[in-house]
Order: structure tokens, then C-alpha cells, then sequence
């Protein structure tokens, strides 16, 4: 059933953009942010013109020796969630059946309703610990699905999925000649083991990412899509129907930030190596709350008390001051997802009002 266009919006980021600040703020799910004056960058770097083209070529010669791919097979955007936005717009139709992972990031799975997709979906159990399953996904997919859709790592829980399965994904997907779309912008986080770009595994992959989550540059909206060359020139075409050009400023800042990216992944993965078992500690005191306990990522899901996460998180910012992201903007409403990639005081600090509030909670139904 295709829902009017003038009623598609996103409810996950109106709460971000409205209600996520708190003075402890856990709902991030980036690395702590970068300013200018971490990064080599100097005035005279700068231009804020260029000639108009398609992508500028220095930025697009790194991604491509980042990702593994040629620099035909990239397509610059404003982001990952506009990267995804226009992939989708180049595989599929209105009408066309589009196949969501279930948990997924409900931006995405609406924008595929805001394109007219006729949405169906294929689960990712807890009991198998948000694993892809291919044989799930054999059961649900059908000759009329043009795109299939996930996360690698998986929003909102951070678990990995292997090239196995990503490869049988891609066979299922290639026998009803459909495409995969995969949202990589959370497995820039496991920097120098990051795989390469997962169109390697076939020309029906088509990967989004940028450098806002492993890298704190949310600000530069430096994102891109990885196709084979012919669908990217598809994607550049209907760019053409937004823009003239990007901000080019922002592409040469992330042309110097790719230069220094193996300075910024030390900074990350130090970062993630404090605080991920600073949550570790925190889960073996408190096992009723771990939904899974992901060695990768940014975030981290758990259980709410009583099972009513739209409470408990309404508890914990209103009498704690503490920000989490209810779980119901990702298919999971007994739970809340906690990002681990800020500053470690603040982690400690957001962890021990997050027990507070659960004991509160405990009490408050007991």
C-alpha cells in the first residue's frame, strides 16, 4: 500500500534535531567531533568555487584508492543518508518492491516509502545475534524485488556481517535481477580492518558511506555511493536534477582529511579501545539489559527495563538529564540505543545515571 508523498517524514529525525540534547548526551552515534583546528587545514587551502564537473577529482582519486575501486565507480554526496536517497532513486520504480532488513535506521526505510517503493521486510533475529541470514532472506525475497536493503555494520545494533553472507546476499539478490543496497557508513569504524567497498563482490552492490561516524566530521557532509560505473553515471545524472555543484569547500577539507585518515583512525580506535570496555563493565553488572555485546561500532543496544524504552528514556532525560535513542526508531521498542564513541568522561558519567535511572525504573514497577 503506497502512502501520499506529502505525508513521508522522518520521526527519528525530528526527535534528533528537537529532543536529543541533553547535558549528558549518549544519543550520538559518531565518534566525539573534530573542529578545524584539529585537522592541517590553512586558508590558502581553501577556494570556494571550482569549475563544475562531476566530483572533484582529488577528493574522488582518494576515496577510490580508500575503497578499492575506480573513481568512475563514485558518486560524491552530502551525506550518507542523501547517498542512499539517490541510490535508490537510480534501482527502482514506484511501485517496485524494495526488501528492509528488520531492525533498520527508520530515515531509510522511509525514504524508500517517500520514492514509492512497496516495502517488504526480511528479519534479523536476536536470537541469532542480528546475524543476516541468507536463508531468510531466500524466504522473503521475490521475482518482483528490484533492491534489497541493509546496513553492514547493522543500525542500530553494530553486528558485523560477514563476506559470506554478503556474497550470498548478492546471489539471491542477482537471481530475480535485483540490486543490494548496503549502508557501510558504520564499518568506516573498524578502520584498518574495514573491507574494501562491497561492489568487489559483484556488480549488483551499491555501498553508501561518509566520513561522519568513524570520524567525528558529521559537519563536512562528505558522503558517496560505490556502483559500477554505468549505474553511477545514473546517480551523477540524477544529482544533476539537485545541485550544480557540490560545496567545494567541504570537498577540499575532506581531501586533506583523507590525507591524514590514518592519523584520524588511531584517534578513533584509541577511543573506542577506552570506552568499549568502560559498556563491557557495564553490562556484566547489569545482564538483564544486554541485547547483544558487538566487538565492532560506535553503538550499543540494550534492554529497556519493564520493556517500555519510550519510558525509560523519557525518565532518564527528564529526572537524569541523560539522552539515549528510543529503540522504537529502529523496529525495537523494548529497547534504547547508547553510542560509545564520545568522550569517555561523559560515557562514565551517562552510565551511571543510566543505572541510576534503571533502579528507579525497577522500583517504580516492582
Amino acid at each position: 500500500m503506497s502512502v501520499p508523498r506529502s505525508h513521508v517524514e522522518s520521526a527519528y529525525m525530528q526527535w534528533a534535531k528537537l529532543h536529543s540534547a541533553a547535558p549528558v548526551n549518549l544519543a550520538t552515534s559518531a565518534i566525539a567531533p573534530l573542529s578545524l583546528e584539529d585537522l592541517p587545514v590553512h586558508l590558502e587551502d581553501l577556494a570556494l568555487n571550482a569549475p563544475g564537473s562531476y566530483g572533484y577529482a582529488p577528493l574522488q582519486e582518494r576515496l577510490a584508492s580508500y575503497l578499492g575501486v575506480s573513481s568512475d565507480s563514485i558518486v560524491s554526496a552530502p551525506g550518507t543518508s542523501m547517498a542512499n536517497l539517490l541510490a535508490m532513486a537510480a534501482t527502482f520504480e514506484p511501485g517496485d518492491e524494495v526488501l528492509f532488513e528488520r531492525p533498520t535506521y527508520e530515515p531509510m526505510l522511509q525514504t524508500a516509502v517517500f520514492l514509492g517503493a512497496e516495502v517488504r521486510r526480511f528479519e534479523r533475529r536476536r536470537e541469532n545475534g542480528f546475524r543476516l541470514d541468507p536463508d531468510e532472506l531466500r524466504r522473503r525475497i521475490t521475482p518482483r524485488t528490484r533492491l534489497v536493503v541493509l546496513a553492514n555494520l547493522h543500525n542500530p545494533t553494530s553486528a558485523l556481517t560477514s563476506e559470506a553472507d554478503l556474497r550470498a546476499a548478492g546471489e539471491i539478490a542477482r537471481g530475480v535481477g535485483a540490486r543490494v543496497l548496503v549502508d557501510e557508513v558504520y564499518l568506516e569504524a573498524l578502520f584498518y580492518r574495514r573491507p574494501p567497498a562491497a561492489l568487489r563482490l559483484g556488480p549488483e552492490f551499491i555501498s553508501t558511506s561518509s566520513l561522519t561516524k568513524a570520524y567525528g566530521l558529521g559537519g563536512l557532509r562528505c558522503g558517496w555511493v560505490v556502483a559500477e560505473p554505468e549505474l553511477a553515471r545514473r546517480i551523477w545524472r540524477i544529482r544533476d536534477l539537485h545541485d550544480v555543484n557540490s560545496a567545494h569547500v567541504a570537498e577540499r577539507i575532506a581531501a586533506i582529511v583523507m590525507d591524514q585518515r590514518e592519523k584520524l583512525e588511531e584517534r578513533g580506535e584509541a577511543l573506542l579501545g577506552t570506552n568499549r570496555p568502560i559498556i563491557g563493565r557495564f553490562l556484566d553488572e547489569h545482564p538483564e539489559m544486554e541485547v547483544s555485546r558487538p566487538p565492532f561500532g560506535t553503538v550499543v543496544m540494550l534492554r529497556a527495563p519493564g520493556r517500555d524504552a519510550n519510558a525509560f528514556c523519557r525518565l532518564l532525560r527528564e529526572r537524569y538529564e541523560t539522552s539515549v535513542v528510543p529503540g522504537a526508531f529502529f523496529d525495537m521498542p523494548d529497547c534504547f540505543r547508547v553510542g560509545i564513541g564520545g568522550g569517555t568522561a561523559e560515557l562514565k558519567e551517562g552510565l551511571e545515571r543510566l543505572a541510576a535511572a534503571n533502579a528507579e525504573f525497577q522500583k517504580r514497577g516492582a
